[in-house]
Order: structure tokens, then C-alpha cells, then sequence
């Protein structure tokens, strides 16, 4: 295990390595700059702006300076655990070129934590409708118990977060007023129990597009273990649907669900752009949003290097659970 963990940890290297480069010549490549408005910047200034955030040097300057920013120095887990880069790693991932006086370093280990709360409520209550509901129909396969979830999940799945969240925000927050439909503060740190009803609707609507995916992959899963020749062992010693269900079952009917988690996980732990701009979520993923707008060089790389390790070390930690789960698997670099 420890050679598997260790190779696939150089192996982010380069991978690292191909998204700044591509990520950096995308965003240098985009019409307009940081300081692009409609109202006209006198040129002294925008030339000291250029000079103050080295925009002046050659592209290739620019480039080997930022990614000598971005090298870690050092390693400090206390500090990582509060998302402060630059403490923990030594990397500065620079001054954001649109919010003054913040650092890039400071923007995420601020709203990061806002999308891992939203994105951990809705991770956990698409687990609660998906994985039961996925059960449920395929211990009664081809029957009504089947129809109706699976029905219901192909419904979520073909209806995308970006048409739930106006339809919600709509009939329960300003037809019924039932719940609000913006105003989640970012108060720092993972605060869980705070502002539970500006919470329900935004985790509702990212939740169920996995919901419905997740009850699928779950009646796939099950359906081909149940009729495995242990489960059929099982059942002719006499123990119940739900011991055989639970005790036997599970385990291996729920692998492509776990599978699934990796990339879903890293993407709505993140921040989903779209819930977090419909409902004025101060996330990470609105933070994206904006510094793609705005030209913000530094605050665009910065996310989507921390996005990429994300994803990485979460499809990681997905394989290794996987090992643990099914010995039948290997650790194969």
C-alpha cells in the first residue's frame, strides 16, 4: 500500500505540472486584462498596477516566477488543517488582482470552508435518499418498489442543478416563503449548525442530481451481487432479506458507489458554481466564477490548483477504501 500511495503522489507531479501551464497560457490568453472596465484607466497607472503584480515581464518570467511561488517549502499538517497554504506548505499562490490588500492564500482558506459545509450536507443527504432508494428497487426488481425510484432518479438526473435551483428558489422561497433564499454568511471556520434554514435550499438542490445517480449505480451494484452464489448460501440458512441485505450484500453492491464518490466528493466539497451563484453562496466556487469574469490571473490559477489536488487526493483516498473494502483488488501502480 505504502509504494501504491507513494507512486501515485510523485505521479502528481507532472499532472500538477500540465494544469498550471495549460491553465496559465488559457487565462494570458483571454482578451482584456485584470484591469479591463469601461472606465478608462489613465495610462501611468495601469502601467504602475502592471508593474506592482510583475504583469510587465515576459510570459515566460511570469511563468517560472509563479510556479517558484507555488513550490511547497515546507510541511505544517496543523496549518493545513485550517486551509492556510502558506503556513502550511510555503506556497504563495500570490496578491488577487481584484479584491485589494487579499491574497489568494487568504480567499480560499476563507471560503473553503463555506463549500465543504454546503458540499458535506449535500453529500450526505444524497447518500441517504440515493443508497436506500437504489436497495429498495433492486430487491424488488421489475416491480412497482422499482419503477417508481428509478423513475424518479432518471426525473433527477435529467433535471440539472442549474434549472432546480430557480424552480425551488421560486415556489419555496418567494411563493410559500418557507425558507430564504440567499444570505449564508461566511463566518469562518466549519461551522455546521449555523443558519440552518439559508442552508436548506441550496444543499437540497445540489443533492438530489447525486441522489439520483448514486440510487442507480446502488440498484446496479446490488442487483449483480444478489445473485451471487454466497447470497443464495445465505439465504437458504434462514437469515432474513435484511441480514443478508446489510450484512452480505452491501458491502460489495455499493463498490460503483464508492467509485462514484471520488470526483463527486471533489467537486461539490469544492463548491458547486452554479448553486453557490444562484443562491449568493460566498463559496470557493463563486470566488471561480467571479475571477473568470474579472480576469483575476492569480485568484483563477490558485483555484484550479487547488481543485486539482483536490480531486486528486480524493480519487486516492476512493482507490485505497476500495482495496480495503474488496481484498480481491491489488494495489497496482
Amino acid at each position: 500500500m505504502f509504494k501504491f500511495i507513494l507512486i501515485r503522489l510523485l505521479q502528481l507531479i507532472p499532472v500538477l505540472l500540465v494544469i498550471i501551464t495549460l491553465t496559465f497560457a488559457m487565462v494570458r490568453s483571454a482578451p482584456g486584462g485584470p484591469f479591463s472596465s469601461e472606465r478608462k484607466i489613465p495610462e501611468h497607472i495601469l502601467e504602475q498596477l502592471n508593474e506592482h503584480y510583475g504583469l510587465n515581464d515576459p510570459l515566460h518570467v511570469q511563468y517560472f516566477n509563479y510556479l517558484k511561488k507555488i513550490a511547497p517549502k515546507k510541511l505544517d499538517i496543523g496549518a493545513l488543517l485550517k486551509f492556510d497554504l502558506k503556513e502550511g506548505l510555503g506556497t504563495d499562490l500570490g496578491p488577487s488582482t481584484r479584491y485589494e490588500g487579499r491574497t489568494v492564500n487568504e480567499l480560499i482558506a476563507e471560503s473553503f470552508p463555506v463549500s465543504f459545509v454546503l458540499g458535506s450536507f449535500a453529500i450526505l443527504l444524497a447518500l441517504v435518499i440515493g443508497i436506500p432508494a437504489g436497495t429498495i428497487a433492486a430487491l424488488n426488481k421489475n416491480s412497482a418498489m422499482d419503477y417508481g425510484p428509478m423513475s424518479m432518479a432518471m426525473f433527477g438526473i435529467c433535471l440539472p442543478s442549474f434549472v432546480l435551483g430557480p424552480i425551488f428558489a421560486l415556489i419555496f422561497g418567494l411563493w410559500l416563503d418557507w425558507f430564504p433564499v440567499s444570505g449564508w454568511r461566511a463566518i469562518g471556520g466549519f461551522h455546521w449548525t449555523e443558519n440552518i434554514p439559508y442552508r436548506v435550499l441550496p444543499v437540497v438542490t445540489l443533492s438530489l442530481y447525486y441522489a439520483a445517480g448514486i440510487a442507480r449505480l446502488t440498484r446496479g451494484g446490488m442487483l449483480e451481487v444478489l445473485n451471487q452464489d454466497y447470497i443464495r448460501t445465505a439465504r437458504a440458512k434462514g437469515l432474513s432479506t435484511t441480514m443478508v441485505t446489510i450484512k452480505h450484500a452491501l458491502r460489495a453492491g455499493l463498490m460503483p458507489v464508492i467509485s462514484y464518490l471520488g470526483p463527486v466528493m471533489a467537486g461539490v466539497l469544492s463548491g458547486s458554481f452554479i448553486i453557490e451563484m444562484i443562491f449568493q453562496i460566498p463559496g470557493l466556487g463563486r470566488h471561480f466564477i467571479n475571477a473568470a469574469l474579472n480576469r483575476d490571473y492569480t485568484l483563477v490559477l490558485g483555484t484550479v490548483l487547488f481543485y486539482a489536488v483536490l480531486i486528486i487526493m480524493l480519487n486516492l483516498l476512493v482507490d485505497v477504501i476500495m482495496v480495503l473494502l474488496n481484498p480481491k483488488l491489488k494495489f497496482d501502480s
